[in-house]
Formats: C-alpha cells, structure tokens, sequence
C-alpha cells in the first residue's frame, strides 16, 4: 500500500517566501519579536528594507571607500570574526598593524630609522585618532604647567571654522576651549597669521587640515610652523602643531612629494589619516602616527594581562574587528607606492574632467582649488532662481547623491556643491554627472522665477506665510542681499538636507 504524506505549512519545508506569513505582518520596529521566522525569510526581508537605501558607488557626499578588490573582499570575510583586542590569539594580525603604522610614519617622514618601530596605532576612522591625538597633547601640556606651578584648568586648541565636526566633539567631550579663525567669502581654510594670532599660553596645539571638508583644500602647514616657530621664540613656549590629515595624507605623498607638511616640519608632533577614505579601505579604519615616544604620554597607555598576555592599548574602545586593519596592509603590498601614485592621478584628471564640464555651463563658480583632494565645489553664479539645495535634491531622481552645504562663519551666505571623486568614479560616469547636471538645470529654467526683476522676493510658490514674505521684502535692499536671503531662508525649510558633509 503506497502511503501518502502531505507535509504541512509549519513543516517550513516548502513554502514562498512572499506568500508566507511573515511577508504579509509588519516588521517589529520596537521589541523584539517573540517567535522566529525561517533564515531565507528574514533574509529576504532585510534586503528588501535595504533596496531603498542609496546607491554607495552614486554616493558623491562621502570620501569613504566604495569599493575594493573581490580578492580583499575575501580576505575580509575570511577575518570577519577575529576581534583585533585579542592581540595574543592573533599576533599576525597585531604585526599587520604594526607594520602598517611604520609604512605610514615612513610615507610621512618621521625621524625613525629603516628598522625602527614607529609610534602609532589603528583606530576606527579619523574621529577616534584625532580624540587620542588631542588626549596626549592636552596632558603633555598639563604636565607642564603642573610643573612650572601654573594653571592648567583652561586649555584650548586653535583651529580653522572648516575643520570636521570631530573637533567640536573633541573640545567638547575632554573640556577643551574652541578657538576657530573665522572664514570669509574666497578664502575657505584656516588663515596661518590669524591662527598664530589667536594662540596664547594655554594652547595646546594648532591644528591643520591636510583637505579641507568642505573644498578638498590643503591648509598651509608650512606657514603655520614658521610662523608659530616665531612666536614660540619670542614668549618661550612650545606651542605644537597637528596635522589632520584625514583626507589628504594619501594624497599629498603621492601626488606632490615636494610640498612640506608632515614630520619635516619640527613643530608637527602627530598627524592622523583615514584608511578608509583614500586609503582606500572600506569605512571602519583610520590611524594616528605620533612623532616620536616622547610625545605620547605614558600615563595614556593601558596594559592588560586578563586576555592572556601583557598587551599596551590606546585606544577610546576596546573590540573591534580585524578585517580593515587586514585589508590596509593588503592595499599597501599590492598597490604599493607606484599604484597609489596611478589610483591619486586617475582621481584627479576625472576632477578636472568634470570641473570642465561644469565650467562649460556658465552657471557655477568653482571654489575648490587644482592642488588639494580630488573633489569639485562649486556654487550658483545666480541663485535668484533656484538654489544648489534644489539642484542636490533633483540630482537624486537620477540616482546621484550630491550634497549642498553652506559655508562656516563668516561665509554662511555662501551655498555649494560638492562631488568627492574616488578611485571608483569614472570618466564615463564625471560625463553622465555633468549631463544630468545640464537637464537638471534646463528644467529649472522653466519654473517660475523666485526674485523679480525689481530685487523683490515671488515667495508664493514657495508656500511662505505672509509674515515671512513681508520680512524678507522689506530686509531686501537690492540684489545681492535677496539672494542671501533666499539661501537663508530656503536652508531654514530643506528639512536638514544639508547635513551630508562627510
């Protein structure tokens, strides 16, 4: 006799993953759901969240790697588990670092010898080097004020207003006073004889950004050592300099060896770098290299023994993965220092490529510069019309993610664009950019017009209340201050679209 056996739905033997019951509830956004649900399901299910998140390779905001090697790929998946703290069950992976760290101090030629170990460690991504870098500046500084009998409760650190939010987080999270020199409209980085100006007896350092966020410029590194060198001379401190180099410091050793700005200059005690930007590893790597020992202090270094062995660590976490540490050292032997040479200068010829193309439409100024990271900013010859935050918001119909940010104090009325050029932004896709640009631009011809021609403001479009429109009427002199007016005004309603700077 033939038995037949019909298994049932909860079998989970066979079933579609779309017709099933877990596709047709709402996913728990609050608690934990109380049973399970098969693999393939939850599988499906997340990756149909994750469809609507944007493209990373169209992602132009970010300057964090996209893409790498599939051979690399491997080698991250293969170490996905090893926890880098474990420094005694994985000590090929502690020499990896340590290795990385002396590459990174040679490229920027620290006073260490052929075989000597460079002081240095691996973070998370440039915030958390920065953290510890100003850590061992501030107790340096501490340390010798208690010495000398002084004050040392009021510390502050001079930068530029263009410096990446980490510095804010910095000053505020450790009790360190904020010192920024101001920007103006033409010149977006930190002023060298303003910063000097600003330093005094509490200073504990002066930063430098190597590749500004917001223009890919590089800051004059070189002035400020001789110009902060002057100064140490005449009142007998010892004011040091940092350099951040999170954007640039794979850059500029690359593309312009002659240009001075890291350990050649004797006030640079330690500079910082991100792997993950054109390092080029995926996000989660950055690194801090220090000029010699004795400008880390001991007191911040911790030892542990209870994982096994007597480990010194620095760091403001404590786990964290392995595979990008891994995936930096397999960059550096396989580029090597030629590679990186030929990925920096693809970069920068598909720069001027689409600054070209941009330039040709005769509606943009170009505000980032030709030496620098391989970025275009570039903003609104006339924003009377329309503004760079409606042209960022109509470019992502098109896929693209282009972010519009207005500038520091004191240059907030300036509004830009900005597209960061990685090593996986192609010629073909600079050309695509810049023709969708172009119809972007034709359809916002054909809206109406926001200002008219007497140098008021058509705000009714814009579906302002009558208050505001009055106001802004009234503040309205002439031209120039209706276009401020309307980037202001038009910031203040683009639901906080304007934080995509990275």
């Amino acid at each position: 006799m033939v038995v037949t056996t019909t298994i049932s739905d909860s079998d989970e033997h066979l079933h579609s993953t779309f017709a099933s019951r877990y596709a047709r509830t709402s996913l728990p956004k609050f608690k934990i759901p109380l049973g399970s649900m098969p693999k393939d399901a939850a599988y499906q299910i997340v990756k149909d969240e994750l469809m609507l998140d944007g493209n990373p390779r169209l992602n132009l905001a970010s300057f964090v790697t996209t893409w790498m090697e599939p051979e690399c790929d491997k080698l991250m998946m293969a170490s996905i588990n090893k926890n880098y703290v474990d420094m005694d069950v994985y000590p090929v992976t502690t020499e990896l670092q340590n290795r990385c760290v002396n590459m990174i101090a040679h490229l920027f030629n620290a006073p260490v010898g052929e075989s000597e170990t460079a002081v240095g460690v691996g973070t998370v991504g440039s915030s958390e080097a920065i953290m510890l870098a100003g850590l061992a500046f501030k107790r340096k500084w501490q340390a010798k004020r208690k010495a000398q009998g002084k004050p040392y409760d009021k510390p502050n650190i001079v930068t530029g207003a263009n410096v990446q939010v980490c510095w804010e987080k910095f000053t505020r999270y450790f009790e360190v006073e904020l010192k920024e020199v101001k920007l103006r409209e033409g010149c977006y980085v930190m002023d060298p004889t303003k910063a000097v100006e600003m330093v005094d007896e509490n200073t504990i350092c002066v930063a430098a950004i190597l590749g500004s966020t917001l223009t890919g410029e590089f800051e004059d590194v070189k002035l400020l050592n001789e110009l902060l060198s002057k100064k140490n001379e005449e009142t007998g401190w010892d004011t040091p300099i940092h350099v951040d180099a999170a954007s640039g410091g794979f850059i500029a050793p690359f593309l312009y060896p002659e240009l001075e700005w890291d350990f050649r200059l004797p006030l640079v005690k330690s500079i910082n770098v991100s792997g993950h930007k054109y390092g080029l590893v995926y996000a989660g790597v950055g690194w801090v290299v220090w000029r010699s020992k004795e400008d880390l202090p001991d007191e911040l270094v911790f030892h542990i023994n209870y994982l096994g062995s007597d480990q010194p660590t620095f760091t403001l976490n404590f786990s964290k993965g392995s595979s990008q540490i891994i995936a930096q050292y397999y960059q550096f032997i396989r580029l090597g220092f030629e590679g990186y040479k030929d990925i920096m200068e693809s970069c920068m010829e598909n720069a001027k490529l689409l600054k070209q193309g941009i330039t040709k439409t005769g509606q943009f100024d170009i505000l980032s510069k030709d030496i620098g990271v391989p970025l275009v900013a570039f903003s609104l010859k006339d924003s009377s019309r329309y503004t760079v935050f409606q042209i960022s918001e109509s470019l992502r119909r098109f896929g693209w993610i282009v972010p519009a940010y207005t500038m520091p104090p004191d240059a907030e009325h300036v509004s830009v664009l900005r597209v960061v050029i990685r090593e996986d932004f192609s010629h073909s896709l600079a050309e695509r950019l810049v023709f969708d640009i172009e119809k972007v631009m034709k359809e916002m011809e054909e809206l109406p017009p926001r200002v008219f021609e007497s140098d008021h403001f058509t705000l009714d479009h814009m579906q302002r209340n009558k208050a505001d429109e009055q106001h802004l009427r009234k503040k309205s002199k002439n031209a120039d201050e209706g276009k401020k007016e309307i980037c202001s005004y038009w910031r203040r309603i683009s639901d906080k679209k304007t934080s995509s700077v990275c």
